[in-house]
């Protein structure tokens, strides 16, 4: 009768929870690090504020939060960097992923294989830039792109699995919605 012992059910509802909790607290240290290292970890900046409030909206507790401030002061030996790749997706979209790394090399690596494994590419810069404009801190798209029901499926897939990579902190695509 294995499964029917309410501890390891708890273990594994409690396990699942956890993990998804470290990916969300990883994201947002890292937002906060990059953020600390562009303004030399003085608290009074806005941008540091607005990623620390958001990391406490996720319940982050405050140890992290200032393990992360220090570590993009130049306390640690990380420091994270913003990266955005230009991809061409499935029917042609074009997409724009912007992240946070500390090893661009990695990220690329990784996300050209997650490309290639999704029928997507990554295109040199300004090739699928010129399809967005960009609005602070996101592209909103100029041209949209038609896109017919297996391509949006494949599209959807792709972006599904660019959410899942550590690294990636948003995505923008020129698809348009049907």
């Amino acid at each position: 009768m294995s499964g029917h012992n309410k501890w390891s059910q708890i273990k594994n509802k409690k396990a699942s929870e956890d993990a998804k909790k470290s990916t969300v607290f990883s994201m947002h240290a890292r937002a906060i690090a990059m953020e600390a290292r562009a303004v030399n970890g003085n608290r009074g900046s806005a941008r540091l504020r607005a990623a620390i409030e958001k990391a406490r909206a996720a319940n982050m507790p405050a140890e992290n939060i200032e393990r992360a401030t220090l570590r993009g002061g130049g306390a640690g030996n990380e420091s994270y960097e913003e990266v955005s790749y230009e991809v061409y997706g499935p029917g042609g979209t074009a997409l724009i992923i912007v992240g946070m790394t500390d090893n661009k090399n990695r990220t690329a690596a990784e996300l050209r294989h997650l490309l290639g494994i999704h029928d997507a590419s990554l295109a040199s810069p300004g090739s699928a830039e010129w399809a967005f404009v960009r609005s602070g801190d996101t592209w909103v798209p100029k041209v949209l792109t038609k896109v017919n029901e297996a391509d949006q499926r494949a599209l959807e897939l792709l972006i599904d699995a660019l959410d899942e990579h550590a690294d990636v902190k948003s995505i923008f695509s020129n698809a348009e919605k049907s």
